[in-house]
């Protein structure tokens, strides 16, 4: 039975957020887990962006936006609601988290982990920028132990990946010390069986391979 393929890198937020996305909507997708130094071929003839998740569709069509693989695959099978339908309200405030996380955080995020590539301030500059968002986050978790609802939404699992990146960026600095509500929110998702499972290191794919399916074997 031919699958959908996935190339996926391990370690970026926006592949665990598409995997996410897969898991929890129970759609099997064949693996390829890349190198960024050496990316195949087959993903670059998929997608010129040369940037993993890229998602091949059984008939070739291309989702390249992790986001967007999360809605495809929601869209199949979505027992949890997790994309709100039954509460409009819920999905509204979902959307402007997601696009506050990818378009304000996420700019803020990579200047704070990677600061000697942006000598124009310093780390910890950048830490006070990002942490606007998670004050944000904070409050909403003040309300809810997830961000809109009282169980894991669209958001929740949208998001959890780039918080994790800003939450490993400095050792020395505790998550709980100034996000308390978060650092709870980050834990409580990160050892969740299906972000374990998110999380579960392949082999570097090659087309001499067998293939590896997100779901295990056929």
């Amino acid at each position: 039975m031919a699958l959908a393929v996935l190339y996926t890198f391990r370690r970026c937020p926006y592949a665990i957020r598409a995997r996410l996305g897969l898991l929890l909507a129970q759609c099997n997708v064949e693996i390829r887990e890349i190198t960024l130094k050496t990316k195949p071929l087959e993903m670059l003839a998929a997608s010129s962006k040369g940037t993993v998740p890229v998602l091949v569709l059984v008939n070739c069509d291309v989702i390249a936006q992790s986001l967007d693989i999360m809605r495809w695959a929601l869209t199949q099978h979505d027992p949890l609601d997790l994309l709100c339908h039954k509460n409009p309200a819920d999905a509204d405030k979902m959307a402007a988290l997601i696009e506050q996380n990818d378009v304000q955080f996420k700019p803020w995020l990579d200047r704070y982990k990677y600061s000697d590539r942006y000598p124009e301030q310093t780390q910890t500059d950048y830490y006070q920028q990002a942490s606007r968002f998670l004050i944000q986050l904070e409050q909403c978790l003040s309300e809810t132990p997830f961000l809109v609802s009282h169980t894991p939404r669209l958001a929740d699992y949208a998001i959890v990946p780039f918080v994790r990146q800003f939450a490993a960026v400095e050792t020395k600095r505790a998550l709980s010390d100034d996000f308390p509500a978060v650092a709870v929110w980050l834990e409580r998702l990160m050892s969740s069986e299906i972000f374990i499972r998110a999380m579960h290191k392949h082999v570097i794919w090659n087309a001499s391979h067998a293939p590896i399916y997100l779901l295990g074997d056929l």
